[in-house]
């Protein structure tokens, strides 16, 4: 073979060679991005299936302020609510910051602790939720459901908002307190609040 026919076929080759390995690269590239986006995809349907159980099992009620006022604030929204629940024999508890703040909310409970509590009433600090927390409605959900809410939870833009409580059953409270009470020692309800 002539010199000019084998640079020609090591060109050729070369060419092929480096069209190749380009393509193996962009084949690896490709991969990764595919696989990327696969859990980025993953990760965002667990969150919309988050947010779908949690606007389903109604967490806004309790955890957003305002809403037992009747003028919910979507600004902070699942920020904790003013208005806590009178328990008799247990005191008032308010419904938490459910964001993920550090300091007044979830931010220090890991998914797992978050999915426990949801279904099995357990803090982290071993507590367990006071009773006019669903829980135990809750308990069916299954693991991957308890982790979705979880994951929702974490998503959400964290706000500082320590809610009062919990106060004892002869401890006073700080803020507004819904209470079950008979008949006979129901009063008019008044004006309302401003």
């Amino acid at each position: 073979m002539s010199r000019h026919v084998s640079r020609l076929w090591l060109s050729a080759f070369g060419h092929v060679g480096i069209w190749l390995a380009g393509f193996g690269l962009t084949g690896v590239a490709f991969a990764a991005f595919v696989m990327s986006s696969g859990n980025a995809v993953s990760e965002t349907s667990q969150i919309e299936r988050g947010k779908y159980l949690v606007a389903l099992g109604g967490c806004n009620d309790c955890h957003t302020p305002g809403y037992f006022l009747g003028k919910p604030d979507p600004k902070r929204f699942l920020g904790g609510s003013e208005v806590g629940f009178e328990i008799p024999d247990l005191g008032v508890s308010y419904g938490p910051n459910l964001t993920p703040d550090r300091e007044t909310g979830l931010g220090q409970w890991s998914m797992e602790e978050i999915a426990t509590a949801i279904t099995n009433g357990k803090r982290p600090d071993g507590r367990e939720l006071a009773p006019s927390m669903p829980w135990k409605a809750f308990a069916n959900l299954t693991r991957q459901d308890a982790l979705a809410i979880a994951t929702y939870l974490k998503s959400l833009p964290p706000m500082k908002n320590k809610v009062p409580g919990p106060f004892g059953p002869n401890q006073k409270p700080t803020s507004f307190v819904m209470k079950v009470v008979p008949p006979e020692a129901a009063k008019p309800a008044g004006p309302a609040p401003k």
